[in-house]
């Protein structure tokens, strides 16, 4: 049975990040997080061949290393959950992929795949229209597909050689794709994001991004049938932020990856200004993020800080930050997305406690449901030991956390402060979604004001001071710092 999405603070995690597996997960929620997390985006936990979970094989199963669908809905049952769906793409290890190697136009997922003889007039595209194509690579995105009768094909490939596009175009692929989300809410998924969901739509010519209308009659079709079962649907994309406003104006959930670099320029500069702007056009509906299982990016904030401005924040992020080095975020430790910055949220503030409290404060009134990740939910460092052995540059953030290290880290004053700040979050009125934000930002201040009906909170943040006050105006009563 699917739980209703509600309005409390959501972690977002790996099946295997805090605690070894799914049961290990429940078990730290259930004794450290009880009344701090209320829902739960558990990053994808089916077989996969590539990409930490993101190039799955199958929906229709649990990667047995993680648990079972069963392990998934003991967690929701407490709290309501995210799922992944990766309607771009499948792993070049799944069944479906395979068939279609060995038995090619007899195979019946022969259609699940965009084949460029096929696709493009002609059987393979002109220079402009390579040079049209939003890539993630140097070249046209394609992988070679050899198949079992000795011929080759180029098939479409955006992301890594594992991940292969489906063509959304399909008969075919629409039914997988509604019997995916069917099972999905079957199993107790509130929320559905779909991931890289701008580039699921390719046209001849065209940039192969966000392309409409057909993109818009993709998503629609997906929230009405998801809608039917009472299951929300949040499209991920990293993007110039008029992307995901455009999807807010029409109703739809989005993500908030502005936030966090303009928050640390904030913290940096001192300037709230710029950081004051944009929360004063946030819509009510998003997803709040400072940290994700990516890097931090610095597209979704492109023309809502001047270049000199981001310039700025980026040698402040490598002057301040903690164990931080520009090569972590370059080709040599993996990173293919040059508007991505690797480290922690934590790293990033200097390993400063007070300055990161004051980010999630900021985080936790701004419009919208708080997400916090796992690594941030413990104020966790840059773990240079694992991104060396990996050699991944985005594994310094994802530090996997046994249940003894989650206990230690109950410990430390910062992680017990920030659980504090999200059950205010969970618990005072004002902080209802359709309520309202007032914000200023002058002098190196910026105030923030929560308010639902009668009930008023505010925030004031001292970036200078590197300190902040919580004030319920209704009551009359300081409630940071703590007594």
């Amino acid at each position: 049975m699917t739980r209703q999405r509600d309005n409390r603070v959501m972690l977002i995690t790996y099946a295997d990040s805090l605690g070894a597996d799914l049961k290990e997960l429940k078990t730290a929620l259930d004794t450290w997080y009880d009344k701090a997390v209320g829902g739960v985006h558990i990053l994808p936990f089916f077989p996969s061949g590539a990409d930490r979970g993101f190039s799955p094989k199958t929906y229709e199963s649990v990667d047995p290393v993680f648990g079972s669908f069963a392990d998934v809905e003991a967690i929701g049952k407490d709290r309501w959950l995210m799922f992944d769906f990766m309607v771009n793409h499948i792993s070049a290890q799944s069944a479906y992929y395979q068939d279609f190697l060995a038995r090619k136009d007899e195979s019946d997922w022969k259609d699940f795949f965009i084949r460029y003889s096929k696709f493009w007039p002609g059987g393979a595209p002109t220079p402009e229209q390579v040079e049209a194509i939003y890539k993630r690579k140097p070249r046209a995105p394609y992988i070679e597909a050899r198949f079992a009768d000795g011929t080759e094909d180029k098939v479409w490939c955006t992301f890594s050689e594992d991940q292969i596009d489906l063509d959304v175009s399909s008969p075919a692929v629409r039914a997988f794709i509604d019997r995916t989300l069917d099972g999905m809410a079957d199993h107790g998924a509130s929320v559905i994001r779909l991931d890289a969901f701008a580039y699921a739509v390719k046209k001849p010519g065209g940039s192969c991004f966000f392309e409409a209308p057909e993109i818009w009659e993709l998503l629609e079709g997906i929230e009405s049938r998801m809608a039917a079962r009472g299951v929300e649907i949040l499209p991920e994309i990293h993007e110039h932020y008029t992307i995901p406003l455009s999807l807010a104006r029409r109703g739809y959930w989005i993500y908030d990856f502005a936030l966090p670099v303009l928050t640390l320029h904030a913290l940096y500069t001192g300037n709230g200004t710029w950081l004051a702007n944009w929360l004063k056009m946030s819509p009510k509906h998003q997803y709040t993020t400072l940290d994700t299982h990516d890097g931090l990016g610095i597209v979704d904030v492109r023309d809502l800080l001047p270049q000199e401005e981001t310039d700025r924040v980026l040698d402040l992020l490598y002057e301040k930050g903690a164990n931080l080095n520009r090569k972590y975020s370059s080709e040599e430790y993996g990173n293919l997305d040059i508007y991505q910055v690797n480290t922690t949220y934590y790293s990033a503030l200097g390993n400063d406690d007070a300055r990161y409290l004051m980010a999630r404060a900021i985080q936790f009134f701004a419009p919208g449901i708080p997400q916090v990740y796992y690594v941030g939910l413990l104020a966790g460092e840059n773990d240079l030991e694992l991104l060396e052995k990996t050699r991944n540059g985005r594994d310094i953030n994802r530090h996997g956390y046994s249940l003894k290290e989650i206990e230690e880290n109950q410990k430390r004053p910062v992680v017990q402060n920030l659980k504090v700040l999200m059950e205010l979050r969970n618990t005072h009125p004002a902080f209802d979604l359709e309520g309202d934000l007032d914000v200023t930002a002058a002098d190196g201040h910026l105030c923030m004001i929560r308010r639902a009906g009668q009930e008023a909170l505010m925030l004031d943040c001292d970036f200078d001071g590197g300190t902040f006050v919580i004030e319920d105006l209704k009551r009359g009563e300081r409630l940071w710092p703590l007594k």
